[in-house]
């Protein structure tokens, strides 16, 4: 299981994201289990990014939902952890 570290962008757009519905909450919450315990689940769709987001990684988290992350290597972890950047529709986090 890897840990999950929340930048402060992602906990803005988070809050702004699960206003929309209880529904995309539920996703998001879901998601962030799915992504912790194996951020490379089919289901989640996991992919590198490329061009100005090139290193970084996004995974689906909806029909139009996305989650931009990093892996990231810290000392109290043999395993890396999750540095979470962005969440929100495909448009808003592709900038």
């Amino acid at each position: 299981m890897r840990t999950l570290i929340w930048g402060k962008t992602f906990v803005k757009a988070f809050k702004r994201t699960v206003k929309k519905s209880l529904l995309v909450r539920r996703q998001l919450e879901e998601t962030l289990r799915r992504l912790e315990n194996d951020p490379f689940a089919p289901s989640l769709a996991t992919h590198k990014l490329k061009g100005n987001l090139a290193g970084l990684w996004a995974c689906r988290a909806g029909y139009d939902l996305r989650i931009v992350f990093e892996f990231v290597n810290t000392e109290n972890s043999a395993e890396e952890s999750i540095f979470l950047l962005e969440v929100g529709t495909h448009e808003e986090v592709y900038w």
